[in-house]
Order: C-alpha cells, then structure tokens, then sequence
C-alpha cells in the first residue's frame, strides 16, 4: 500500500514538472528575441523637387526583422513594409503604393537584404490586405525566381495562408524556427489578416490599428475583428505592434495627403492599444467618430452622404433657377 502511494505520489510529481516545462517553452511564455526601435523615420519634404529624398528608408530592428518605409516624397501614404527571415524562408509583408522599379527600387532592396549563403532564401510575398497602397509593388517580385506572391482575395488569402475557418481560424506561416501567425481581421477590407511573429513579440497590424484613422468599411466585421484579436494577445507577449502608416504627430494633429510630416508621432503602439480597440470600435456611428488620438471613418458612407448632399444641392439649385426663369417671364415681372 505504502509502495503504490509512494507511486502515484511520484506520477504527480513528474506530471506538475512536465505541465511546468510546457508552460515555461510555450509561445506565450517564451524568450522573445529583442530588437531596436531607435529610428528617426523620413519626415519627406515641403518641397521633394528642391530637396529629393531617397526613396526607401531601411531599419534593422534585428538581424532578421527589417522594417521598410517607402519615401513621402515617393507616396504621401509612406507604407510600412516588414521583412522576416527564417532558417529557410523569408517572408515579405506588403509592397507598397509605388509599381515603378525605377523610383521605388523595391525588390531589388529586398533581395539586398535576404542573407547570401549557398543560395538565396525562397521569398514568400504576402499583404495585409488588398488596397493598391500595399500591393502597387506586385509586379517587382513575380518575375524572380523562388519568390511566390500570395494575391489578396479571399479565397487565396484562405488558402495559400491556412485560414480555412475564415474568420475564426488561425494560419501559421512557418519560415524555419520561426512561426508567423496569421490573424483574420476583416472590417477595413474584407479579407484583411494581421500577423503576430513568436520570436520577436512584433503584431503587424496593417491598416487594421495604426497611430492615425481607422478607416472602417464594415462597422460589424471591424469589432468581431477587434474582440478576437484581443483574446488572441491576451496571454501572448506582445512587444510592439506595428502598423502600415503613421498619420499623427506628436500633439495628435492628423496628416493627410502632405507629403511632409514634421514632428511625427512614434510608429509602434502597444498591446494595451490592441486590447483597447473593442471599446474603441463599439458604439462606432458608421460614419465619423474621435476617439482619444484616433479618428474612426467609413469613407464610403461619407462619400455616399456627400454625393446625396451635391445631388440635393443640385436639385435646389435648378429648382431656384426655374423659379426665377418663370417669374421673369410673367406679366407682373413684365410691367
């Protein structure tokens, strides 16, 4: 009796040893390789014809992790573009709003920063999503060897990143002890993805949060998207979330379509940004809201309210000129 008790006590010791071990090498729970975010990003220019800029700016933010930025002076959008190296593939996160390989090198940068062994990494090319200001760059990589462009749509988004349970499921992009997860976030473009890289802690979150609007096209997709995302960071290390633009600067002042951006606002945010957002994004009117730093629009309604708006204006104008027309064609006019 004694001896059985001294069994089942050892069996329960080596579970909680083995229960310990999992949870200390669990993704969540794991040691995440550093990184810098000591850069000054381009800040373009009032006048990019006096004073040209280069068209591409490049940090390392690690021996493996490249983080891109296309030139305001190139697209006043100035796309974040990421760049992730395994054992034994890399991976590309968008390409950005310029198609010219003239002015906007981008692929031939790119494969500069792949590392030179034997042989070239095979490059995997995905997007955020499917806006022309992250995908304009396409056409640079199609044509190189052991690269693969993954397009936008849906149903390629599915499939070529293990999404099949849209949009609740989970992808994995495997690039050789590096695991990238790929995150449905539908609501700014119907098959947006965001991505969460275990060995650095960096969510890349494309247009879906980003110091600046939060342009929603689908009010309900965009705070499932919100909920979801944050239970999936919610145990997770998270150590900066990066987005595809930077729209504020420091005193919270928005940029739009100006190719210079003084005093600009950091580019990363923080997980407690990400499990902020439900609140953000709940009680959203469908057409304009400010919240704290971030204003959230749904340009299609204001556009679709703005046209409404023109068309009205229009009809009292033709209706007032028709007025005036017949009572200077009266008789009492006449006289």
């Amino acid at each position: 009796m004694t001896n059985l008790r001294m069994l089942d006590r050892r069996r329960k010791v080596w579970l909680c040893a083995l229960l310990t071990a999992c949870w200390i090498i669990s993704p969540a729970h794991s040691q995440l390789v550093p990184g810098t975010m000591d850069v000054h990003w381009n800040e373009g220019s009032e006048d990019c014809i006096k004073h040209p800029q280069p068209p591409i700016q490049v940090h390392r933010y690690n021996a493996q992790t490249v983080i891109l930025r296309q030139s305001l002076c190139a697209t006043y959008e100035a796309p974040f573009i990421y760049l992730l190296v395994g054992k034994t593939k890399a991976l590309l996160i968008d390409t950005g709003a310029v198609a010219d390989a003239k002015t906007m090198p981008l692929a031939q940068t790119v494969i500069s920063l792949l590392p030179n062994g034997k042989s070239r990494l095979p490059l995997m090319v995905v997007h955020t999503h499917g806006h022309l200001d992250h995908r304009s760059g396409d056409d640079q990589f199609r044509a190189l060897p052991d690269v693969q462009v993954v397009p936008t749509d849906l149903q390629s988004v599915k499939s070529r990143l293990g999404v099949a349970d849209w949009p609740n499921g989970i992808g994995q992009i495997d690039l050789g002890d590096r695991v990238i997860d790929v995150i449905p976030t539908p609501g700014h473009y119907p098959s947006h993805v965001a991505y969460y890289d275990r060995q650095t802690g960096l969510f890349f979150s494309g247009d879906f949060l980003l110091p600046g609007r939060l342009l929603i096209e689908d009010t309900d997709a965009d705070l499932a998207s919100a909920r979801r995302v944050a239970k999936f960071v919610e145990q997770r290390p998270i150590t900066y979330v990066l987005g595809a633009h930077i729209e504020l600067d420091e005193s919270g002042k928005t940029f739009l379509g100006t190719r210079y951006h003084p005093n600009e606002r950091p580019l990363q945010l923080t997980k407690q940004d990400l499990l902020a957002l439900p609140g953000i994004v709940s009680g959203f009117n469908g057409f304009y809201a400010k919240r704290g730093v971030y204003v959230l629009m749904n340009q299609n309604h204001i556009l679709a309210l703005l046209g409404l708006g023109a068309i009205g204006l229009l009809v009292a104008i033709i209706l007032i000129v028709r007025a005036l027309w017949r009572w200077l064609r009266s008789p009492a006019a006449a006289k």
